[in-house]
């Protein structure tokens, strides 16, 4: 008889029977059932939609002021009309994970205000710079989403602020929170040469249809949208990118990339493969949304954002759901968009399609004031315009100059602190809002880049190469740090003393795929690389003249950083 090879089974009474194997974790998908709140934002979000918050505001807050107001409110439903309570003044870097949001806020707020496209007419700048100057103490920032950022604002004064701004068609609803943001756009949508289609129509539509409505006031965590004809966004860093392309049987449309996101877990967005026609842009937006709100994770925070699921799924199976889920029809296949010779970034001086020239000029790291505004207001009219666009660069342009009034208008800007002919430095270098207003800020952002720029332009005025350096307060990379040719994240360093002062991580040679030879990719981190902030200028001009003098003809700087040996980058 053969003997079996299976050990007996154990006669010992106190051994304990095998456990069952274990259920994975639901992730908090709605479409799966799980829609118990499972963490605070979400059950914040449960309890009352946040779009609800705005009659509290005006009907409650405004009248009893800042102590008034409900803590899941303040900290949680007020994003949702583009409000955060701003950082304390005097609270250095070291205590910004250590204290409670209560310790750390002030009684003010900062306030964003959403511009869909960059797209502002005259009467739109003269409102937000008045708003600026009675309101916001002369703040208004340029973001790198398009908004205009104020800060010191007080919940006395929403009421009237939101009067004066929806009186000339602009608003705050959904400038933060956990829905659909700003919606990015070509800065010269409908006045390109090189457009053959202008998205605007789609992008005015999804904003109608869509911002503000409950449907899609409750998603995992922000959603973030690009849509443009030209290659002139960011377009991988976000959640949807729509991008021009001519398909050779239906002519120009749209190319769908999904998923990209950075912050501390970067991801590049991919391509669906479907091309898209201008009058399906809003459902196809909208089914992406439906697929984020419906299978995105809410679970944990740090993994709710869509990047996590697309990654998690792949472009097949995502297309196959928005496809059979929400839109109830098959894509049409669709080709790759072309990308132009080298980056678009529209500052200077150039021709519209109209004949017309557009003129795109460079505040330093976005820091603009509502005085300057409202100068603005007057040379752009002055010279018989009466448009300006926003950039996702922090930059701006004035639309529909005459060919002869172009050097006057230059000479106008430069007069009131913007150029239409900055430095390299001035041209690449933007910075998130830091510490001084954020509080999630470890450092100090947008002096240390203005000091950086007026160094560097001092030391280095005529450096003929295109770098970008892109200088984030902390690791949550909102001026988009991953991909810039010197990304710059806040964190506190060890001086020279030995005590800890503000500095950065480097990171090299990271960048977007916006040009023809240009692969997307992260920075290069090195280990220990670290810059106090007081060195940063001297590191950056050392990094910049070795780069000038080892870089090989056309070689840009992020394919030197790949090619040379790590000290060369200390």
């Amino acid at each position: 008889m053969a003997v079996s090879s299976i050990p007996a089974r154990s006669e010992d009474p106190t051994a304990r029977p095998a456990r069952a194997p274990r259920k994975p974790r639901g992730e908090g998908q709605w479409a799966l059932g799980h829609r118990e709140p499972l963490n605070p934002n979400e059950r914040i979000k449960k309890d009352d939609d946040p779009l609800n918050v705005r009659a509290r505001i005006e009907n409650i807050y405004a009248h009893r002021g800042f102590a008034s107001i409900d803590p899941q409110d303040l900290r949680g439903r007020f994003r949702w009309w583009g409000l955060y309570t701003q950082r304390k003044a005097g609270i250095d870097g070291g205590r910004t994970a250590v204290l409670e949001p209560h310790e750390l806020e002030d009684e003010f707020f900062m306030l964003r205000v959403r511009i869909d496209g960059g797209q502002l007419s005259l009467a739109q700048l003269r409102v937000i710079a008045d708003i600026s100057r009675e309101f916001a103490r002369d703040t208004a920032d340029i973001t790198d989403r398009q908004n205009i950022q104020f800060h010191w604002i007080r919940v006395e004064d929403m009421p009237e602020i939101w009067r004066r701004l929806e009186s000339v068609g602009l608003q705050t609803t959904e400038a933060c929170g956990d829905c659909p943001r700003i919606v990015l756009g070509s800065p010269v949508a409908g006045v390109a040469r090189d457009e053959l289609l202008d998205p605007t129509p789609a992008i005015d539509e999804i904003v109608a249809r869509y911002v503000g409505d409950k449907q899609f006031s409750n998603l995992p965590r922000k959603f973030k949208t690009s849509i443009s004809w030209l290659v002139d966004t960011p377009y991988e860093s976000n959640d949807i990118a729509l991008l021009g392309v001519d398909h050779p049987e239906h002519g120009p449309g749209f190319d769908v990339w999904v998923g990209g996101g950075l912050s501390t877990n970067p991801m590049l967005a991919k391509r669906l493969g479907v091309w898209v026609p201008l009058a399906e842009v809003p459902d196809v937006w909208a089914g992406v949304v439906g697929i984020f709100r419906d299978y995105g994770y809410r679970r944990l925070r740090n993994r709710a954002r869509l990047k996590f699921l697309v990654a998690d799924w792949g472009v097949e199976r995502f297309r196959e759901v928005l496809e059979k889920e929400y839109l109830g029809r098959t894509l049409l296949d669709g080709p790759a968009p072309e990308l132009p010779a080298k980056p678009v970034d529209h500052v200077g001086v150039h021709e519209q399609a109209d004949g017309r020239h557009y003129v795109g000029a460079a505040p330093v790291v976005g820091r603009v004031s509502g005085g300057q505004l409202a100068q603005l207001a007057d040379v752009v009219e002055a010279h018989g315009s009466d448009r300006v666009r926003l950039t996702p660069y922090q930059k701006l342009l004035v639309l529909d100059v005459p060919s002869e009034r172009t050097e006057s208008l230059v000479d106008a800007l430069r007069g009131i602190g913007l150029e239409a002919r900055p430095s390299a430095w001035r041209r690449g270098t933007m910075a998130c809002t830091g510490i001084e207003y954020c509080k999630l800020a470890i450092v100090e952002t947008k002096a240390r880049g203005e000091e950086l720029v007026a160094r560097l332009e001092q030391r280095l005025r005529d450096f003929d190469a295109d770098i970008s350096i892109h200088i984030n307060g902390c690791p949550n990379a909102c001026a988009r740090t991953q991909v810039a040719d010197i990304g710059l994240k806040g964190q506190l360093v060890v001086g020279p003393d030995g005590r800890q002062v503000e500095g950065f991580q480097v990171h090299l040679g990271g960048g977007l795929g916006m040009a023809q030879g240009q692969t997307a990719g992260f920075g290069r981190k090195l280990r220990g690389l670290k810059t106090t902030a007081e060195e940063l200028p001297e590191y950056v001009e050392r990094l910049a003249r070795r780069y000038l003098a080892g870089r090989s003809a056309g070689e840009t700087f992020a394919n030197w950083v790949i090619r040379v040996d790590e000290e060369e980058l200390r």
